[in-house]
């Protein structure tokens, strides 16, 4: 069962501006990789569903998370199905994300009170995903879709609607500053935040600065953007 409400989610997401995405099948890197994301300022971190039995790997780490009282709000990505994203709820996920929009999953979210993010390529279907009661909509692949030009030209005429691109977001200010200047409310970064040359150096304490400097470009973009 979720530990943070659905409002807690979204504000967290929101706030910190920013979502480190991985998946790793081993339990004890992947407690490694959690909870130097943690350290450097990541309020949320998303494990993506994408080896066989990944679901233990996550269990295991939602049971370290809550043992140990880690600060971070641990969520699922690369959910397509409702069964699937029911499994994970059960194993502790308080938000789930996905590469598409799944109505049975905007639904299973919704009865339960978990933040849900589909991917979305197209203004049509970041209005059904709203009408299903997505709060933040993943804009997926985010370079292959059109990029920050893309966010721009959907917040024009639907200025209320809220995106998160994941994939084409660089761990660089330069990246970041494209982004969030089109407007999006957060950002998910993967591979170019979680590189796979700290993992398999074990490089903990480079992650951790790694994440902490995105957290504070970010937080420097917003405040410049405000004046």
């Amino acid at each position: 069962m979720a530990q943070y409400d659905r409002m807690a989610v979204l504000n967290a997401i929101y706030d910190t501006g920013i979502v480190p995405v991985f998946y790793n099948a081993d339990p004890e890197t992947t407690i490694h990789i959690v909870e130097a994301c943690a350290r450097g300022g990541a309020r949320c971190a998303e494990f993506t569903n994408r080896g066989d039995l990944a679901y233990h790997v996550f269990t295991e780490t939602v049971r370290h998370v809550m043992a140990e009282k880690i600060d971070i709000i641990m969520g699922v990505g690369s959910i397509c199905d409702a069964p699937t994203a029911a499994l994970y709820i059960a194993n502790g996920a308080n938000f789930v994300v996905g590469p598409l929009l799944n109505e049975e999953v905007a639904r299973l979210c919704n009865r339960r009170k978990i933040a849900y993010s589909p991917g979305c390529g197209s203004v049509s279907e970041i209005g059904q995903a709203e009408e299903l009661g997505v709060e933040i909509v993943k804009v997926f692949p985010g370079s292959e879709v059109g990029g920050p030009a893309f966010v721009k030209s959907v917040l024009g005429p639907c200025p209320w609607t809220r995106i998160m691109p994941t994939g084409g977001v660089d761990a660089t200010r330069e990246s970041l500053e494209a982004w969030f200047e089109a407007g999006v409310a957060a950002v998910g970064a993967g591979s170019k935040l979680i590189t796979k040359k700290l993992v398999a150096a074990k490089d903990w304490d480079g992650l951790e600065a790694k994440v902490r400097q995105s957290v504070d470009w970010i937080r420097e973009l917003r405040a410049e953007m405000a004046g």
